[in-house]
């Protein structure tokens, strides 16, 4: 049947591939899909993993991002969301109920103890802190109510590494979904579901997408019944991605090991110099032998990650006119872009915590954080040093 002029410049289709298959993901912006069988697309309403529907449920741009973190961190399905906190919070909320109890590591990112804080303020769900090292200190936490252990496989900003096989077996013991951020350490440093963990979440804005232009959130999630109730969640929260930030994003991970290893690299190389710069009192970085976690990272890490943290003699005022001395390195927030940036974390991701917060955590007034790029590491310290001697 020929239809009218008008009836066709609405009904457009998209060409089927025949034969052959495009090389990288396309990038598909339609919101919603078309369906011959009314009982195939009732069905795909009710599961994450079926038909296309609307994008609000799906997308297969997005699922394929999805599948591919899944296949990274080893688990039985994926979650993407706009950010990286929409990841940590649908997946957090997604599990707990008023008058929940959870227990988190002490160092966390600041935006992720600021959502915990809210939900014991706003919906009565409780928290108690840990440090992440000692598994009785955990099983000492756990009450009646405790459904969720949460940790950080390096933490911002001090870099501290949980014990997470110690941690994971006391969660599996006392039956808690045990969550862990795996931003900073990437799935090509850790994957933390091979040591028992539940879920897995990442900001992909960081080391996944990797170029400083795309935000974007992944929860991962070693059992499908946990993946499809976190899922259901999700597309009432409204956290899903847009398809050309999942796209951005896989063009991202296909880089992945290469930049990792350079960040690894540069980071070993700058931070060391640090460390010995006599106005520095202290680098923070696990792979350093006078770093508290560096026994621990040792066990399960295979390179320490790509930021850092030191301590400035000159406190506050030395942390400012560091940030201003510095030339090649970006004053920013954020990490893991190919471009090396610095950032005082007490003033900027850290600003919400009280200054006995920061304390607990290790933050101090003169602390500086450095995400490394992938930058000639000789370029890098020839800026640090020069920024340094200044002081």
């Amino acid at each position: 049947m020929k239809h009218s002029t008008d009836t066709r410049a609405v009904r457009i289709a998209a060409p089927a591939l025949e034969g052959s298959r495009p090389v990288s993901v396309p990038i598909y912006q339609s919101s919603t899909y078309v369906f011959d069988d009314p009982e195939v697309l009732a069905d795909s309403m009710a599961v994450p993993d079926r038909s296309f529907v609307y994008g609000r449920l799906s997308n297969p741009t997005v699922r394929a991002l999805e599948n591919a973190v899944a296949d990274l961190e080893g688990g039985v399905g994926a979650v993407a969301t706009s950010s990286g906190m929409g990841a940590i919070n649908m997946a957090l909320l997604g599990l707990l109920e008023s008058g929940d109890h959870v227990i988190a590591q002490r160092a966390l990112y600041g935006g992720t103890h600021a959502s915990i804080m809210d939900f014991q303020r706003r919906f009565g769900i409780e928290v108690t802190f840990v440090s992440g090292h000692d598994a009785d200190e955990v099983r000492a936490a756990v009450r009646p109510r405790t459904r969720v252990l949460y940790l950080e496989t390096i933490a911002n900003p001090m870099c501290h590494v949980s014990d997470l096989p110690a941690m994971f077996a006391v969660a599996r013991e006392k039956g808690l979904v045990s969550v862990v951020d795996n931003t900073f350490a990437s799935p090509i440093l850790c994957r933390p579901i091979e040591l028992g963990a539940d879920i897995v979440v990442h900001s992909a804005t960081k080391y996944l997408g990797g170029h400083s232009d795309v935000l974007g959130g992944v929860a991962v999630f070693a059992d499908r019944d946990l993946y499809h109730k976190v899922w259901h969640f999700g597309v009432e929260l409204g956290s899903t991605p847009d398809p050309f930030a999942a796209w951005l994003t896989i063009r991202g991970i296909r880089t992945l090991p290469l930049r990792m290893r350079r960040h690894c690299e540069n980071t070993e190389y700058l931070a060391r110099r640090v460390d010995a710069h006599p106005a520095v009192t202290r680098a923070h970085w696990p792979g350093l032998p006078s770093h508290e976690s560096y026994e621990v990272a040792k066990g399960f890490l295979p390179a320490f990650g790509g930021l850092f943290a030191f301590d400035l003699a000159g406190g506050r005022a030395a942390g400012t006119a560091f940030l201003k001395a510095v030339r090649l390195a970006n004053l920013s927030v954020s990490l893991g872009g190919v471009e090396t940036l610095v950032m005082h974390p007490a003033t900027s991701s850290h600003r919400s915590l009280s200054d006995e917060e920061l304390a607990a955590t290790g933050i101090g007034p003169g602390t500086i954080r450095v995400a490394v790029g992938i930058e000639d590491p000789e370029d890098l310290w020839a800026d640090f040093s020069q920024a340094l001697d200044s002081l």
